[in-house]
């Protein structure tokens, strides 16, 4: 991996060095945009009714398709490593994107075309009567329902890390006015990212539930195909940063020789270690690694890559160890995130759901509500806060990323706080007075959380990106959505606990053992996630202080090191 930055490293779809002048820039970026908004809204519209037609049609166990379905949104985000690794190591973002977006497409149409076709079903019953027996879908019905959703899967967890990557690769970090921009690019993102999610919720589950399952991913397929002839019309006007072999081999080579120098003195002047001739900011930090790059004289042979790295490389490595506890701080964020996909929505059904006198809101509509706030405020920080902040941090991006991040997760704590406060009112009322309260008293926690997101998500993106591990920006984003997965494992298992630990107490059952909200108490489970979250607040100031100190680029060294450069 070369550390060179810049235009010297971008090249248009022939291989050739790319002109700033015709590739690059906000124009080709809006064409990655167009695919992260119809890729959101193709997967998410299969992920939020995915277990209404794994029980209905597929006729699969409540427990069993609930197991399915976070298992194929999980399986989604920790696909996105192999699709940042592949990304960065071989394939470069555009040809990534491209090949798993048919993959993905090629999913949808099979779902589609099992969910059209009788006889790839099971027979048609009413699962919900007792008296009737329904068989489950096995053999090769189930067999062709797990091809077509793992494709759609294996698509989609490889494309996701690379849209925001590759829309990031089309601005030159060394130019300030490109940075900006970048800043920029970062904010439109995230409000394609929530206009895709809001039609999703909206619009494309209105089809399937009024149209059917089949058109509804025959739905999804054409929002994929649109998504990749947006990606395909700005092949010409792309910077592609080319692969540059295994992204891990060099992280590897420096693990290596640190344990195998585990023993050698390091020398008083940084000065003496290998690479620090081409004048190369040397940390402090994570000294066992500077190790790797103490010389050992041998007569005739030199020390093979395995033994003797450079400065710059270690420094790469420090930077990855660095920025896993500012990744770490995110996942409470998104068991957070988990409660109000679940036991939110599970208020809300107990809430009074009218409108009108004839119109109800749906309770899993709850869900838009951060996305609809997110693209109302998203466009005004970017247009006005944005500016205003740059004259004040004279940063690009108006406030810096980590300060961004934090703000966030600060705000996070008050929606579980606004949470635990209307469920207590919401369970006094209707347990003291059999009063059911309107489900617009919900709506503080989701438009709190929503406020939370536009900071603490975009602000990740954008300090995951900008990083100096160059060649790694895909692999880094893929890292962020492996934040979701870990958040919802979170969940569940601090559901479980909760009510391992609260049944075995002066009550009778746990907290959230019964499945009637008004005999559980979701309230004190809300308090304790608000305390935890505030925790997490404090434990990312101390990790991200600890960051400041940490350079935020490195200088591109003058020279090349033969075989010593970072692959």
């Amino acid at each position: 991996m070369e550390t060179d930055k810049g235009e010297a490293q971008a090249q248009d779809w022939r291989g050739r060095p790319s002109n700033p002048a015709k590739h690059g820039g906000m124009i080709p970026a809006a064409f990655v945009l167009g695919l992260q908004a119809f890729e959101i809204m193709a997967i998410a519209a299969v992920g939020n009714n995915l277990i209404t037609y794994v029980t209905s049609e597929m006729h699969f166990p409540l427990s069993k398709a609930a197991n399915l379905v976070t298992n194929f949104v999980g399986t989604i985000f920790l696909l996105a490593l192999l699709g940042g690794y592949l990304s960065d190591s071989y394939l470069g973002s555009f040809w990534t994107m491209l090949i798993f977006g048919f993959v993905e497409l090629s999913g949808f149409i099979l779902l589609s075309v099992q969910a059209h076709v009788p006889q790839l079903k099971p027979p048609p019953c009413n699962i919900n009567d007792l008296g009737e027996q329904c068989s489950e879908a096995k053999g090769m019905k189930a067999m062709i329902f797990f091809v077509a959703l793992y494709l759609v899967a294996l698509g989609s967890g490889c494309v996701k890390p690379n849209m925001v990557a590759y829309g990031g690769d089309q601005f030159d970090q060394d130019n300030p006015k490109q940075l900006k921009k970048l800043s920029t690019y970062f904010n439109a993102a995230y409000f394609a990212f929530s206009l895709g999610e809001l039609v999703s919720l909206t619009i494309l589950v209105w089809v399937q539930t009024h149209s059917g399952m089949d058109v509804g991913f025959g739905v999804s397929a054409a929002v994929m195909a649109m998504g990749l002839i947006s990606l395909i019309c700005g092949t010409l006007y792309y910077r592609n940063k080319p692969p540059q072999g295994s992204i891990l081999t060099p992280i590897a080579q420096v693990l290596v020789a640190a344990i195998f120098k585990r023993n050698l003195l390091l020398p008083s002047n940084p000065q003496m270690l290998h690479g620090t001739q081409n004048n190369l900011i040397h940390t402090d930090k994570f000294r066992f690694l500077d190790k790797a790059c103490i010389r050992v004289e041998q007569e005739g042979n030199q020390e093979s890559a395995w033994r003797l790295c450079s400065v710059a490389q270690v420094e790469q490595v420090k930077i990855l160890l660095s920025v896993i506890p500012i990744f770490s701080c995110t996942i409470v964020f998104n068991t957070i995130l988990a409660q109000l996909q679940t036991f939110s929505v599970q208020q809300g059904r107990a809430m009074d759901t009218h409108l009108t006198k004839s119109f109800n809101i749906p309770p899993a509509s709850l869900q838009s509500i951060p996305y609809i706030l997110l693209i109302v405020l998203v466009p005004l920080y970017d247009t006005f806060f944005v500016p205003f902040a740059r004259k004040f941090t004279g940063h690009e991006s108006g406030i810096p990323p980590l300060r961004r991040i934090g703000f966030g997760l600060f705000l996070a704590t008050f929606s579980m706080v606004a949470a635990a406060l209307l469920e207590k009112k919401r369970r006094d009322e209707a347990v003291n007075h059999d009063k059911v309260l309107s489900i617009f008293w919900i709506t503080p926690q989701y438009l709190i959380f929503g406020l939370s997101e536009m900071f603490t998500a975009i602000g990740l993106l954008e300090f995951f990106y900008k990083q100096s591990l160059k060649g790694m920006q895909a692999f880094l984003t893929a890292i962020t959505y492996c934040s979701y997965s870990f958040g919802f494992y979170l969940s569940t298992l601090l559901v479980s606990l909760v009510n391992k630990i609260t049944s075995t107490s002066s009550s009778a059952a746990g907290w959230l053992h019964n499945n009637n909200l008004n005999q559980d108490r979701l309230d004190l489970f809300y308090w304790l996630l608000a305390v935890l979250s505030f925790l997490n607040f404090l434990n990312y100031l101390f990790w991200s202080r600890r960051y400041s100190h940490a350079p935020s680029a490195l200088p591109p060294p003058n020279t090349k090191e033969h075989h010593h450069n970072i692959p």
